[in-house]
């Protein structure tokens, strides 16, 4: 039997979407991943057996498994990748219903007790799932909410899924924090006393979008003034807001309670 089932990778910053295959046959038993994954990916061969048999579900031991990640020949990292591949072993092995299996996307790291673990670039990953329901850890619904343009289902287990998807079962329900925008603290710059020409150039450059240069010996206080210029920005916009969002997520930063980096990014 065959399977074909959606999830994502992230490229540096982006999200690429994957196409989990997975083909279950008769011949030598054997369990292969192919497809570029990097170690950590390959490494969800093991993980993706102990969860399956963790949940209580059947693994096609005496048959021969070939998952390929789609496309080929682009590199798949990390491990968001391992919900999409054991619920496309399930589907492949009759285990699961393939048509429902395959109405949803899948992003999530698998612990061997079954449970779901978050996972980093949740954001993007999910940002390329277009118009289709996502299944995500509890851990990450927030940010998968903020770009998602589907419905987001966070389940803390696999064996939730299965039942979902055999018994028609509704998807857990799992309380959400309200996303209402909460202000980003950051540095202001009324704490900074005399200064007066550095203070107007800042204030300038917030107003007009222009580039900024701070030239002085060590000590006089660069940083200081430029970590205040953030304080004086507008927020992004939304489109600059999920950007922003997208690359935190990828590179495992916190996020703000509501999901969305909203102030401009400052670093030193």
């Amino acid at each position: 039997m065959l399977a074909s089932i959606s999830s994502a990778s992230v490229l540096g910053a982006t999200g690429r979407p994957v196409t989990v295959e997975v083909h279950v046959g008769t011949g030598l038993p054997s369990y292969q991943i192919i497809g570029l994954p990097d170690e950590a990916c390959r490494e969800s061969r093991d993980r993706v057996r102990a969860a399956v048999l963790s949940s209580g579900l059947a693994w096609p031991t005496d048959k021969r498994v070939t998952v390929n990640l789609a496309p080929s020949g682009e590199r798949k990292t990390g491990a968001g990748l391992d919900v999409a591949i054991a619920v496309g072993v399930l589907a492949a092995f009759e285990q699961l219903p393939s048509d429902a299996a395959q109405r949803y996307g899948y992003v999530g790291e698998l612990g061997l007790d079954g449970s779901l673990r978050p996972v980093p670039g949740v954001a993007p990953m999910v940002g390329v799932l277009c118009g289709r329901e996502v299944v995500v850890p509890v851990a990450s619904q927030v940010e998968a909410r903020v770009v998602a343009t589907a419905a987001v289902h966070p389940v803390s287990r696999l064996r939730e899924i299965a039942d979902v998807l055999i018994e028609g079962a509704p998807w857990p329900e799992s309380a959400l924090p309200e996303l209402a925008y909460t202000e980003q603290s950051s540095a202001d710059l009324a704490d900074v006393h005399g200064q007066p020409i550095a203070r107007l150039a800042l204030e300038v450059a917030a107003a007009g979008g222009h580039h900024l240069l701070f030239v002085g010996p060590p000590g006089a206080g660069k940083t200081m003034l430029a970590s205040r210029l953030v304080g004086i920005l507008p927020n992004l916009e939304r489109q600059q807001a999920l950007e922003v969002t997208m690359i935190h997520s990828a590179a495992g930063l916190t996020l703000p309670p509501g999901g969305l980096v909203r102030r401009p990014p400052f670093r030193a």
